[in-house]
């Protein structure tokens, strides 16, 4: 049974959360602030991580921060749950090295679907000994891409849609979609899935060469 980190400060957020985990064959593990939530991260060695942004003691970017400080914790899959008005702040958390963003109130199916894709994603990667480093764009400069551009593919690798990216990078949506045509053009595809393919081969080699 896979454990689930769900670190929230709202009561009933909370509740309803680990509730709906329990449901799905989760074993939900509870933090009522970012504290107790790194906390309970050391301690349990989760396999995902819910996370609120807002919280007392120590807010979500300050618990990622200290996650990525451990070798061990630093490839958990990271889940941010944010509030609207907290969307224009979520790239400084993205950049940090979060997984992605879920926006409250989240719809319960879209909470499965999340989880669901990033654990099928980590145990992908662990079993193919496949880990992309997501934490630099500077290796798909060498596909002839602007620094801009290469930053959009490198989230894009990690499923995120222009929306989304555009709020990482600060930039429009209108912006995003020329970065992509540029990624289009350099790397001779057609395709989002073709492009993430050949970023995420780039990010690997970058990765497997770090190690040597």
């Amino acid at each position: 049974m896979k454990k689930i980190l769900v670190i929230e400060d709202e009561p009933e957020m909370r509740r309803n959360i680990t509730t709906l985990l329990r449901y799905h064959d989760y074993e939900p593990i509870a933090a009522e602030n970012g504290r107790q939530g790194v906390e309970a991260a050391h301690r349990q060695k989760p396999d995902l991580i819910l996370c609120d942004v807002m919280m007392p003691e120590l807010d979500g970017y300050g618990v990622l921060q200290a996650l990525q400080t451990d070798a061990s914790l630093a490839r958990i899959p990271f889940i941010f749950l944010t509030a609207k008005g907290e969307k224009d702040d979520l790239r400084s958390g993205m950049n940090l090295g979060a997984d992605d963003y879920l926006t409250k109130p989240v719809a319960n199916a879209d909470l499965v679907r999340a989880i669901e894709t990033r654990l099928r994603r980590s145990e992908q990667q662990a079993k193919r000994e496949f880990k992309p480093d997501f934490s630099s764009a500077e290796p798909l400069l060498a596909l002839g891409l602007t620094p801009r551009a290469a930053e959009a593919l490198l989230w894009l690798a990690q499923g995120k849609t222009n929306p989304d990216i555009a709020t990482i990078l600060g930039v429009t949506e209108s912006t995003v979609k020329k970065h992509v045509q540029e990624m289009f053009d350099k790397l001779g595809v057609e395709t989002r899935g073709a492009a993430a393919v050949r970023a995420l081969e780039v990010l690997n080699l970058s990765a497997s060469s770090a190690k040597r």
